[in-house]
């Protein structure tokens, strides 16, 4: 397939885990891709494999908490394409366990969490607007934003804020023909995944992993290029029509 063929992407944290599998999806699928991460190390090394496989990228290490640093991508993809067409916002960070957390760490989960979220996305609409009704945007949230997590409630608050803001950015955008749809991923095999279950010190992470694996009832935590066929549905024109929802991609988690 090709339904990204002669579209610009950018991928805001697409250095490893979901945003790599989510870059390596479009390039495949014929996008110029945009890897963004605050590593500018693991972007090209993405990069680099995109290339590699006969795909088109480039590689800008970003501070997705730093609005400066957002512009100046946005600025460069302006002068080197004069549009985006789909823009993804991967990045987060797992929160702390527990209720007690000083200000400093609430506002490090805020930034990362939501302010990243809210200015990737919104200060992409000036270059999504020019896509002529093709324009695109995704989330990534958690289950956690629909469930809760008992183990990090702010978490669930932080991720949780993704949902409505997906639906008014819909509803924003939809004049203009922009789409903007959030997904929910469960459990995914990727390099963050022992930061979820090793909160605590001294956590057993492979046992505290098969032990939430046995919660879901396709009985598997998810591949990386699973939540990547996901994002490239929403973001292509077979989802024309499909704006403002959140889609779980949980193994039927959240389903019980």
């Amino acid at each position: 397939m090709n339904r990204f063929e002669n579209r610009i992407a950018a991928v805001i944290g697409g250095g490893s885990g979901m945003g790599r599998a989510i870059s390596h999806r479009l390039a495949a699928e014929g996008a110029f891709v945009y890897v963004t991460d605050l590593s500018e190390e693991a972007a090209e090394k993405v990069t680099a494999e995109i290339e590699e496989k006969g795909g088109k990228g480039k590689a800008v290490r970003v501070d997705a908490t730093d609005t400066a640093s957002l512009q100046a991508l946005f600025d460069t993809i302006e002068a080197e394409h004069g549009v985006l067409h789909v823009l993804h916002a991967q990045v987060g960070m797992p929160g702390p366990g527990g209720l007690e957390l000083d200000d400093a760490a609430w506002q490090r989960n805020i930034d990362v969490n939501v302010k990243t979220a809210y200015y990737s996305t919104t200060m992409a609409f000036p270059l999504l607007r020019k896509a002529n009704g093709k324009g695109s945007v995704t989330l990534t949230s958690s289950t956690s934003a629909l469930i809760g997590s008992p183990f990090s409630p702010i978490y669930s608050m932080t991720k949780g804020s993704l949902v409505p803001f997906g639906r008014a950015l819909a509803l924003n955008g939809a004049k203009d023909g922009i789409r903007v749809n959030v997904i929910c991923p469960g459990q995914v095999k990727t390099p963050m995944l022992a930061q979820f279950f090793g909160r605590e010190p001294g956590a057993d992470v492979s046992a505290l992993t098969a032990d939430f694996v046995k919660t879901i009832p396709l009985g598997r935590g998810a591949e990386p290029e699973e939540i990547a066929s996901v994002i490239a549905f929403l973001n292509s024109d077979d989802a024309s029509y499909v704006t403002g929802t959140t889609i779980p991609v949980d193994g039927g988690l959240t389903a019980q």
